[in-house]
């Protein structure tokens, strides 16, 4: 590792702190964080991506490790459904426990740790993380609504809703500034200064800016009425998601800074897609909610354990 765990979660807490604490003396108000997290996505992080993944030679990504990261998500996933079978709560559970917030928490916490190399492995991860588990998450809840409502399959509804998904998976933006940036670094050509700079100060932006917004959210997230389910979810997400792929990757002979960036990536709070999915279904939406600031916090103390472990691993 290129910074040890100490300074580097510590710098994430304070920042978060920091978004917290303007956030409760209302000097960012709840109106704005819908705002803030457009500026975050739409501009800040197209520009780190784009800029990093210029350097990166298709030839030497690592997809099998990616490849035993959706093993450890597909187990989890089928378990929690399995365990409370095949309905839209369970199917919110089963997305919560494993989507990882890879982008607002995960890129600056990454790139602090493992820098560069990290976040290639990162970014390669966040390309398809999205499509894989939006498609495969809109599937399973097509068909545990079609079972409830006791339709007979609504085959042709659920192929119409995935071709939605995967339109909208890839018309994203985090996707496209990576494969932007991969294909723009096979031609050989190089930025002119003038658009590097301004890449290169936006792209050093993301991370501040993205942990003050978590902080903010924090602030203004409701725990009451749905502590006990939504610290399910967060235990599961944060601690037993990276268990599996690390025994996973054990299995399989993984190791070196890709599998310790995935095996982080595990370790993440639950992402804000999943939110969507909750509203989109009406079902969970108040547990979703709370599960993603619960996790936030509950990573915490989870990702230096992680840590601590592939600090000795690889």
């Amino acid at each position: 590792m290129n910074a040890s765990v100490t300074p580097a979660l510590f710098s994430v807490i304070f920042i978060i702190a920091i978004g917290f604490f303007v956030a409760k003396m209302r000097w960012v108000r709840q109106s704005a964080i819908h705002d803030l997290s457009n500026l975050v996505f739409y501009v800040l992080t197209p520009a780190l991506l784009f800029r990093t993944m210029m350097s990166v030679k298709v030839s030497e990504l690592d997809y099998a490790t990616i490849g035993v990261y959706f093993l450890a998500v597909a187990v989890v996933f089928i378990v929690t459904l399995l365990a409370s079978g095949v309905t839209t709560l369970s199917a919110a559970r089963a997305l919560a426990h494993t989507f990882s917030n890879t982008v607002m928490i995960g890129i600056p916490l990454v790139n602090l740790v493992f820098g560069e190399e990290g976040l290639i492995s990162l970014f390669t991860l966040i390309s398809i993380h999205a499509l894989v588990l939006m498609t495969g998450g809109t599937i399973v809840f097509e068909l545990a609504a079609a079972r409830q409502l006791g339709r007979d399959g609504g085959a042709g509804n659920i192929w119409r809703t995935l071709a939605v998904a995967v339109r909208n998976s890839i018309l994203h933006p985090i996707p496209i500034p990576i494969i932007a940036g991969v294909v723009y670094a096979q031609t050989g050509f190089g930025l002119p200064a003038m658009v590097d700079k301004p890449l290169q100060l936006m792209g050093q932006a993301l991370g501040p800016m993205s942990l003050l917004l978590v902080g903010v959210t924090l602030a203004y997230s409701q725990l009451k009425g749905n502590l006990l389910p939504a610290l399910r979810i967060a235990v599961v997400k944060t601690m037993l998601h990276p268990l599996v792929f690390i025994l996973c990757a054990w299995l399989c002979g993984l190791k070196g800074i890709p599998m310790a960036t995935m095996a982080m990536a595990a370790a993440l709070p639950v992402g804000a897609n999943v939110f969507l999915f909750t509203q989109r279904y009406k079902v969970a939406e108040d547990e979703v909610s709370a599960s993603i600031a619960l996790s936030t916090l509950l990573a915490f103390f989870s990702l230096p354990v992680v840590l601590l472990v592939l600090n000795r691993w690889i």
